[in-house]
């Protein structure tokens, strides 16, 4: 590593790149387990003897708690720090696999594939791990390098886990793979808790002054923070009214105004939570020097929304689009041609939080943005009269955009504000999953043109929002547990 800001993966003496390392496979781990199902459905489908209308239900199952977890973890984060929650995480997930694995009723099944969307808030814990360990300059690319190499993990776990499944053989073997992926997940969470470190040797590791929600410094930031959590509610409700007879039939419309019921409630405690965390800030005021404005933190999820938001949407749909769209294709073959959406992630990311170093925080945002909303217009004019090869090549230039984008946001919300990193990163990722919520919800009223259209005209929409971003500049403040204050720079 350099002081120009060049990071040296292979230097494992210098413990930046041993932290970014074990972090970024730690993310790998969970989006494994996270995902172990889907490849291996076939397997359970014939196990269970599953209809469609419960296969539904399993998968948005599995990303149902998805988005309150985010939320969840990042508080945790902030308060006890990424090595203890990362390895607590990786653990518990562990046993849910397990128990999954060993399931015998489609009820259990559903049940710990609820539970295992928990696994899906890993992602936000290594976002501070890595803010902590890489200076401003550095901490794009390591953001980069973290979500994209992580990400992968889904990928990983569709190329590995039916052949695992095989070799084990029998009717259990979908049983073995999926319980091996939750036995290394609990090994690596012990290894993890006793090699990592929160922060360099002689840091301060920052915490927020009150656990239960983002701090805010005037009443204008204080109204936006409450109305910006609404759509995670709303996206909530939506899951449940899939979940309906409406929907997949899993429980009853009673059932559905009874969840309607208990959100409400939840968030009017949110509220009150809020409340308690900021009625000292806005009754007495913050110093000049601690403020900072929350619409950055807005933006930040807006931009996530779009990004990964339709990332997870499009891999939804987009092996059934390349069946239903060109003749002659066979299942396998869709499958495979659309995997390349995934497969970008390994270098878009990286290339996406190096632009922002490199480039310009907000200026690389909207570029991404920009290019992501070109994207998905030349999507939607794909037809069954494309060349397969030019409709593969124009969805990985979209995945590209999409994800460098991702890569472009969180090379952003370390620098933020530092002690509250594991929250704003929480807020972020529950807005992309929020994002896939609305986009399948649109897809579920459309045709394919006109669901890459509404994709296309909202990342135009947050391009313009973007535009209102402060660029990261100079220092901001954070108190030391003795009350001084210190500066940490940001750009």
């Amino acid at each position: 590593m350099t002081d120009s800001g060049k990071i040296r993966l292979l230097n494992f003496g210098d413990p930046k790149i041993k932290t970014l390392h074990i972090t970024w496979f730690a993310f790998f781990l969970t989006f494994v387990v996270w995902f172990s199902h889907a490849p291996l459905m076939v397997f359970i489908k014939e196990a269970f003897d599953l209809s469609s209308a419960q296969i539904k239900a399993l998968l948005i199952l599995n990303v149902a708690l998805t988005i309150p977890a985010r939320i969840v973890i990042g508080i945790l984060v902030d308060k006890f720090g990424p090595r203890m929650v990362y390895s607590s995480l990786l653990v518990a997930s562990s046993g849910l696999c397990i128990t999954f694995a060993t399931a015998n009723s489609y009820e259990q099944l559903a049940l710990f594939r609820f539970l295992l969307g928990f696994v899906g808030a890993g992602f936000v814990i290594g976002i501070r791990m890595v803010g902590e360990w890489f200076p401003a300059k550095q901490v794009g690319v390591a953001e980069g390098i973290y979500g994209g190499w992580g990400n992968f993990g889904s990928a990983a776990a569709a190329m590995t886990l039916p052949t695992l499944a095989m070799f084990y053989g029998g009717d259990d073997g979908w049983r073995y793979a999926l319980g091996t992926t939750g036995v290394i997940a609990g090994l690596y969470g012990v290894f993890y808790f006793f090699v990592a470190q929160n922060t360099p040797k002689g840091s301060t590791y920052f915490k927020p002054k009150k656990a239960g929600g983002l701090e805010v410094t005037s009443w204008k930031d204080f109204y936006l923070y409450l109305f910006m959590n609404i759509p995670m509610y709303a996206a909530l409700a939506v899951l449940a009214w899939k979940l309906s007879p409406t929907g997949v039939n899993l429980f009853s419309e009673t059932a559905m105004y009874g969840i309607w019921a208990g959100l409400v409630a939840l968030y009017i405690f949110q509220v009150h939570a809020i409340w308690q965390v900021n009625k000292e800030n806005l009754t007495q005021g913050v110093p000049e020097l601690e403020k900072y404005n929350f619409k950055q933190v807005a933006i930040l999820d807006l931009s996530y929304f779009v990004t990964f938001g339709s990332e997870l949407a499009v891999v939804s749909m987009l092996p059934l689009f390349f069946l239903e769209t060109f003749e002659g294709l066979d299942p396998v073959k869709a499958g495979l041609l659309a995997s390349g959406f995934a497969f970008m992630n390994l270098v878009a990311r990286p290339t996406g939080g190096w632009l922002s170093d490199k480039v310009g925080r907000r200026k690389s945002l909207m570029i991404l943005i920009a290019g992501l909303a070109v994207g998905y217009f030349i999507l939607s004019n794909v037809d069954g009269t494309w060349w397969i090869p030019l409709a593969v090549a124009a969805t990985m230039a979209c995945s590209f955009f999409v994800q460098a984008g991702e890569g472009a946001v969180f090379a952003i919300v370390p620098l933020v504000k530092r002690r509250m990193t594991g929250q704003i990163a929480g807020m972020a990722g529950a807005y992309g999953n929020v994002g896939a919520v609305t986009y399948l919800t649109v897809l579920s009223f459309v045709d394919y043109s006109t669901f890459f259209l509404v994709i296309g005209c909202s990342a135009l929409i947050i391009f313009f929002i973007a535009m209102l971003l402060d660029e990261p500049k100079g220092q901001i403040a954070e108190v030391m547990p003795d009350g001084s204050v210190h500066l940490i720079d940001v750009g």
